[in-house]
């Protein structure tokens, strides 16, 4: 008897996990693709509060392949879901949180999408319970795209839908060694390496659900474990893209996903030893990573602070993340016409501070909110040119 394989596995790693994984496995039962073309490997990660006995009631009661693994406790998400892709047979791979859910009809959905452009990975529309996911990739739906004409670097959960066929010819496996931003560095990865990637944004596919008891493992840790991450993603970004632009436009999501935060409102809470020590943990990262590029890519509180940091000069960083905790509205200096906007952020042309004045120069985007701004356009530039051009030649203009 030939078996068919699989459309789709839905691998879920679960620890303590109850009572959220009711509605998870709910919600996994409800889907709309015929039972027969979906899989589920539940890896119980050595819980107490009945996590795996719920599984294995599931994998009893219903009529998809179920099979549950109950193991000892890892102490993170990777080993779990290595578990789980090793058994994997479906033509795609959905790593679905025990304490989150599936949106109707949401494998079906991902799994024609797929099909249907050749794509390698598959992003549907994410909503949060108590959490707030990212948004900026959700504006239309994209048949196929790719990480650098998109928004998707900016969501780099493990909650997408991967052709296993990729990520086995790669060897792609979560790294078990960091403690968080495992996801990240996987899905980074498998958009680097896939032939297309496409955007479901006109139907919720995920619910990220926020727990009562606020265990999200992207929660925990200590600050550390944030610099490991930026660390290794910096690293698998400047392995695989060459130095440019295109290098840049990735490499600003560590930066300011990340690195930033450590240096935001928290920092003012930090003791003096543990600010060196940020200091200390970002410099290399400044020193290898940060690059006019980047840089340019910021909005100026962003892009002020990075700069400080790369500096090495944490006495003139505390009053700009003041300022920032404060939310103040830095004061908008017009320039040059108008085509100019400097936000007048602490130090601004302090001669003693010595900061170039481009790291306050605000981004068209961010100057666009400042009355008497005039953004450069194409017709712009070339009327300047040829404005350029006739006083060189000293040829009249029409009359």
């Amino acid at each position: 008897m030939t078996v068919t394989q699989p459309d789709v596995t839905v691998v879920i790693g679960a620890y303590e996990a109850m009572p959220y994984l009711v509605e998870c496995l709910a919600s996994v039962e409800a889907q709309t693709i015929d039972p027969g073309r979906i899989e589920v490997i539940a890896v119980d990660d050595g819980s107490t509060d009945g996590t795996g006995e719920c599984l294995e009631e599931f994998a009893d009661r219903v009529s998809m392949s179920v099979t549950v693994i109950r193991q000892a406790n890892s102490g993170g998400p990777s080993g779990p879901r290595n578990v789980g892709l090793s058994k994997a047979a479906g033509r795609y791979v959905f790593f679905l949180d025990a304490d989150d859910r599936l949106g109707p009809e949401a494998l079906e959905r991902m799994v024609d999408m797929a099909d249907r452009n050749a794509t390698d990975v598959v992003l549907g529309r994410v909503e949060g319970i108590n959490r707030k996911p990212p948004q900026s990739m959700w504006g239309r739906t994209l048949e196929r795209t790719d990480v650098f004409s998109s928004n998707i670097k900016f969501t780099l959960s493990a909650q997408k839908l991967f052709r296993r066929e990729l990520l086995e010819r790669h060897g792609m496996r979560f790294d078990e060694s960091l403690w968080t931003g495992e996801d990240a560095l996987f899905t980074m990865e498998a958009y680097l390496r896939a032939d297309g990637v496409s955007v479901i944004a006109d139907h919720t596919c995920y619910y990220l659900v926020g727990r009562d008891d606020g265990k999200h493992v992207t929660k925990s840790g200590g600050y550390t474990l944030r610099f490991d991450s930026a660390r290794a993603l910096m690293n698998l970004i400047a392995d695989m893209v060459p130095p440019g632009e295109r290098r840049d436009s990735l490499m600003h999501r560590p930066f300011v996903v990340t690195l930033l935060p450590q240096f935001g409102p928290k920092y003012l809470k930090d003791s003096e030893k543990v600010r060196r020590h940020k200091f200390e943990l970002a410099k290399p990262l400044m020193e290898q990573f940060w690059t006019e590029g980047v840089a340019r890519r910021l909005k100026v509180d962003e892009r002020l602070r990075l700069h400080l940091v790369a500096e090495e000069k944490p006495e003139l960083l505390l009053p700009v993340v003041e300022f920032v905790k404060a939310k103040k509205q830095a004061a908008a200096l017009l320039e040059k016409r108008g085509h100019h906007v400097y936000l007048a952020y602490p130090h601004f042309r302090d001669a003693a501070a010595g900061i170039p004045d481009s790291v306050y120069l605000a981004t068209p985007r961010e100057a666009r909110a400042f009355p008497g701004y005039r953004e450069h356009t194409p017709s712009s530039v070339l009327r300047r040119a040829v404005r350029k051009a006739r006083r060189v030649l000293k040829v009249p203009a029409a009359a």
